[in-house]
């Protein structure tokens, strides 16, 4: 008990430096409310919903744009710390439910911030239910609007071309973090929901979320296309250092050159890009 009054007692002098005022909590309030964000989709929506000189500081998956990587960081789900946040003197704080600790939320309450959670996007409705959101939190419907309506053109562009190339080329998503460290996606993952979308059918199939990759899965599974994340290639070594992960060579994606590499945060976030990186990645695999 004495460390916990310890530790708030540190966190209200901290917070107290840094504002010189208790907030309210409530950000309509505040003209121009400044905004951390925890989560790279919340930070690209709000970016294109035009309120990105609100945004102070951002997590680690904030990749996207480029100019969010300058701002202050607050690190990445157990690592963030209530200290670092108070310490930018922020109105509003988004983040995707259960990325924040319960006793970092509980610091952030005792200060009376606004915070909102947020489902992150498993499919192009619950995105533009994410932007609709976020839009009428900050009062900015039609942008919204025009948001939603750039990605139903991007999903029916996709559409259309899905429907004058039919065949279903086989891939699987690897998740790499160096040669020791390769993990396979398959059902109730991001990248289910862009095979499906692109008109891919994923090579892993009987299991849900990521598992460990093996040899024999490789040889198993054989899928026409390696999909990866750009920092997962380049953590191999580039397609040249696959070679010595065991099970590579014997696919038809490897043994074809048919390895596909993209940003991370592009790939999985299914923000309001998700219907041009559908449609890149159909393209890709169909080499068209």
């Amino acid at each position: 008990m004495k460390g916990l009054l310890l530790t708030c007692l540190s966190t209200m002098i901290l917070f107290a430096c840094s504002t010189g005022e208790k907030k309210t909590g409530d950000s309509s309030e505040v003209a121009n409310p400044s905004i951390v964000t925890a989560g790279g989709t919340l930070t690209e929506i709000v970016y294109t919903l035009g309120l990105g000189d609100r945004i102070i500081a951002t997590d680690r998956t904030s990749t996207y744009p480029e100019k969010m990587q300058s701002l202050p960081s607050i690190g990445y789900r157990n690592q963030i710390k209530a200290e670092g946040i108070l310490s930018l003197a922020p109105d509003i704080i988004l983040a995707e439910e259960d990325y924040l600790s319960d006793d970092v939320l509980d610091q952030l309450k005792l200060m009376d911030l606004e915070v909102h959670f947020f489902k992150k996007p498993e499919n192009p409705t619950e995105t533009k239910t994410l932007v609709s959101e976020l839009a009428a939190l900050f009062e900015v419907p039609e942008r919204g609007i025009e948001i939603n309506e750039g990605i139903d053109k991007d999903l029916q562009i996709l559409a259309d071309y899905l429907a004058d190339n039919e065949e279903r080329p086989s891939a699987a998503f690897v998740m790499a973090r160096g040669p020791e460290t390769l993990f396979v996606a398959s059902e109730k993952t991001f990248a289910e929901t862009i095979f499906n979308l692109a008109g891919i059918r994923s090579s892993a199939q009987g299991f849900e979320d990521f598992v460990p990759l093996t040899p024999e899965s490789l040889v198993t599974m054989s899928p026409e296309y390696l999909v990866l994340f750009d920092s997962g290639l380049e953590s191999l070594g580039g397609i040249e250092g696959m070679a010595r992960i065991q099970g590579i060579k014997e696919t038809k994606a490897y043994q074809e050159s048919q390895v596909l590499s993209f940003d991370g945060h592009y790939l999985s976030g299914l923000g309001p890009r998700v219907g041009q990186v559908a449609l890149e990645l159909a393209k890709a695999v169909r080499n068209k």
